[in-house]
């Protein structure tokens, strides 16, 4: 059963893109719709085994580490898995609808997704440091060909910066990784934990580990580094930029945390902890700020996204040395922030794609008047909004109050400026949007309807971030699902 689990989510979505990109557009579509029902099928049997059963570590085909691929299945990693067959379907479903046929390199959009489905899900549940930096790199280079099918000079210029950042980031890893086997003979992530509690002492290992994040939070697009971000999922496609901004930059970020959350006690510092949580503190107002100043729509909801991944990086200060009940809040905050934001940005960009479709234009002040055309996607757009905001009862109101609690509870109380200021900077820019919609002056009487059916889909996304809030200690009890020998996650 756990053998064909574990093909179903890492090795089919490879046969799907094989498929796909024999077929074209219509064809990669049905076989598309196909697959995405068998990944949720499959994803939600991983989910059933680990209630059941306990989380588990897994050598696939039988081989041990370090020949090998080791697998690490529990809540943390099941609770990505399902938000990716979410996330994902949601976005596929979408593109089958709105990508253009009649565009020859359309049809690439089907075998890149099956691409980027996996590497995501080799990332979800990889223990080995080399696996991992495979599925980054299979995740990137999906994501970079995504960006180009926006299949302007702009999208291309995009793509390349973005294939520059995360090229830089993928060298900073694979350089601590070649650091950290070099120290310990091994690149399973267990094994070092393990090899760090029978002796900390180890030279380098400190620098692999600052090497190692760096890289991955450029990949991750952490303030200062996050430039080639709202290019790339600003000219994007909407369900592109859909998928690059719930699921892709969080791939990055789950190893950072993974590596953290194991190494971070034996090989972090005061000091890196705090910078990561003064960078994240930066990118909430830097990334809230830019939004508000954007003449672009899509530009908006790129550097929200700058903004939200700014809240992830407070783990870092929250977790580190602190007692075991505030580094629960944190990780707890960290997995309903990752959720609601994934959730909110999908509905986010969707139901924008939708608004630009009806005006024909990208800008916000082309939107006036839209609230009388299409007022479904523009609800939509508000509701994923209200979460960003972190008002109750969303997902981002949960995530915001457990950082919240954490912070007091560990005597960090800046972060609750952090907190607070991006908040109100959140608030600025959807309501921004919202009074461009409701201008009543516009000259503009001709607005195209796009399909019920496009609207919908936001639209379920947008209600499940508004009601993550009230279902958050389901979510966090899929995220505490323990080992089967009793170990935490």
């Amino acid at each position: 059963m756990t053998l064909w689990l574990m093909a179903g989510l890492l090795f089919t979505p490879l046969a799907w893109a094989v498929l796909t990109l024999l077929a074209g557009f219509r064809w990669g579509r049905a076989i598309t719709w196909l697959g995405i029902a068998i990944q949720v099928l499959v994803s939600l049997a991983l989910w059933a085994v680990v209630v059941r059963d306990g989380g588990f570590q897994y050598p696939l085909g039988g081989w041990q580490a370090p020949l090998g691929i080791e697998l690490r299945v529990d809540g943390l990693a099941v609770t990505f898995v399902l938000l990716t067959a979410l996330v994902a379907a949601a976005s596929g479903l979408h593109a089958g609808f709105y990508l253009d046929p009649d565009k020859q390199w359309h049809r690439y959009f089907w075998p890149l997704f099956w691409f980027l489905w996996a590497g995501l899900n080799v990332v979800w549940l990889g223990n080995d440091l080399f696996n991992l930096y495979v599925g980054l790199e299979l995740i990137s280079l999906s994501a970079v060909g995504l960006v180009a099918l926006g299949g302007q000079s702009e999208a291309l210029r995009a793509a390349l910066r973005y294939l520059m950042a995360a090229l830089l980031g993928s060298l900073a890893y694979l350089l601590g990784v070649a650091l950290f086997y070099g120290e310990f003979g091994s690149l399973s992530l267990s094994g070092i934990a393990f090899a760090l509690r029978q002796d900390s002492a180890r030279d380098g290992a400190g620098f692999a580990l600052v090497l190692m994040l760096f890289g991955l939070a450029l990949k991750t697009a952490l303030f200062p580094m996050h430039r080639w971000l709202p290019p790339a999922h600003g000219i994007a496609r909407s369900p592109v930029s859909a998928l690059l901004s719930a699921l892709v930059v969080k791939g990055s970020f789950y190893i950072a945390a993974r590596l953290w959350l194991e190494l971070g006690a034996p090989l972090g510092s005061l000091a890196l902890a705090q910078l990561l949580g003064l960078l994240g503190g930066m990118a909430v107002f830097w990334g809230g700020w830019q939004a508000l100043r954007q003449p672009k729509l899509k530009q908006v909801v790129a550097y929200s996204s700058v903004a939200q991944i700014g809240y992830l990086f407070l783990l870092f200060p929250l977790t580190w040395n602190t007692t075991e009940a505030a580094a629960l809040q944190a990780q707890q905050a960290m997995t309903l922030q990752v959720t609601s934001h994934a959730l909110a940005k999908a509905a986010m960009f969707l139901s924008a794609g939708n608004l630009i479709m009806s005006v024909g234009s990208n800008r916000v002040n082309a939107l006036a008047g839209v609230s009388h055309f299409l007022p479904f996607s523009l609800f939509s757009f508000g509701l994923a909004g209200v979460s960003l905001m972190g008002l109750p009862p969303t997902g981002g109101f949960a995530a915001k109050w457990l950082f919240l609690q954490a912070s007091l509870a560990t005597g960090q109380w800046w972060w609750l400026v952090v907190l607070l200021g991006g908040g109100l900077l959140s608030a600025a820019y959807v309501f921004r949007v919202y009074r461009a919609s409701f201008v009543e002056d516009s000259n503009i009487d001709h607005f195209f309807h796009p399909a019920r059916r496009l609207e919908i889909i936001p639209m379920i996304l947008a209600l499940l971030s508004l009601g993550l809030g009230l279902m958050a200690e389901p979510v966090l009890s899929v995220m505490a699902l323990t080992f089967a020998n009793g170990e935490g996650t």
